[in-house]
């Protein structure tokens, strides 16, 4: 039976890779009769791709080629200036911007006093107008005095380097997957534990003072991460193969 259902899927993914997203693929009866599965069998490979995706069901229409998936590049540390940014219109909308204190664990992630003040926003980002990222980000309070939402329109550091005078310089980051919650997949607009990428980060200027913490939920079924490794054989000095053997990839971020 898994044998079947691998035959089933590389044909599926075949007539994906053929087809323009928002396209039909042929109805369940047919695949079964092209492929000499039973329906069970079939579903359970579809499942999987609706699940991972690659396709959307519609009920009462049938079964479609899903959007193409945002795919952001990891890169070199000594590129991440000029990185390439995933495609897509991004656009962000602020869901909540508070003063609260930082508590013991965002103030660990600050270097701050858990009695000290944080700006923490929360907001949604849309790529093409669809929801993709659920983002909670903390800033020490006494950086940026009268932050406002519109404040976060033009890219928050952009912000920081042009109207607070803060160069973000480094960050670290770490990416694993997760679950979403009820109010989490509500917002992203996808069932409740349906499968997403936890990214958090601490960014930190030239002192490496600690300027920001950031934890996002992105879209498992919308999101994915190509990352571009230089093997331990490259040439002496070359920047791109001395960051691979000193394990320094990170992702471009905004």
């Amino acid at each position: 039976m898994e044998l079947k259902r691998e035959r089933v899927r590389e044909h599926l993914l075949t007539v994906i890779e053929s087809r323009r997203p928002g396209d039909a693929i042929p109805s369940e009866r047919t695949l079964c009769a092209t492929l000499g599965v039973s329906r069970p069998t079939l579903r359970a490979a579809v499942d999987e791709l609706v699940a991972t995706g690659l396709l959307v069901r519609e009920h009462g229409r049938g079964m479609f080629v899903a959007p193409d998936k945002i795919t952001q590049e990891l890169v070199a540390e000594h590129r991440a200036a000029d990185a390439p940014r995933s495609r897509g219109d991004w656009t962000s909308r602020v869901l909540a911007l508070r003063t609260v204190r930082a508590g013991a664990r965002i103030g660990r992630r600050l270097a701050i006093s858990p009695a000290a003040e944080v700006v923490h926003v929360t907001r949604l980002r849309h790529v093409d107008g669809a929801p993709i990222a659920l983002e909670h980000l903390h800033v020490p309070a006494d950086l940026v005095p009268g932050l406002t939402a519109a404040d976060m329109e033009g890219g928050f550091y952009a912000h920081l380097r042009e109207r607070r005078g803060v160069r973000p310089a480094h960050a670290v980051q770490s990416i694993e997957p997760t679950v979403l919650s009820e109010e989490e997949a509500a917002l992203l607009g996808v069932p409740v534990l349906s499968p997403a990428l936890l990214f958090d980060r601490i960014t930190s200027d030239a002192n490496s003072r600690p300027v920001e913490y950031v934890r996002s939920l992105y879209r498992g079924d919308r999101y994915r991460i190509v990352s571009r490794l230089a093997l331990g054989d490259g040439a002496p000095g070359d920047p791109a193969a001395d960051a691979a053997r000193g394990g320094t990839w990170w992702g471009t971020v905004e």
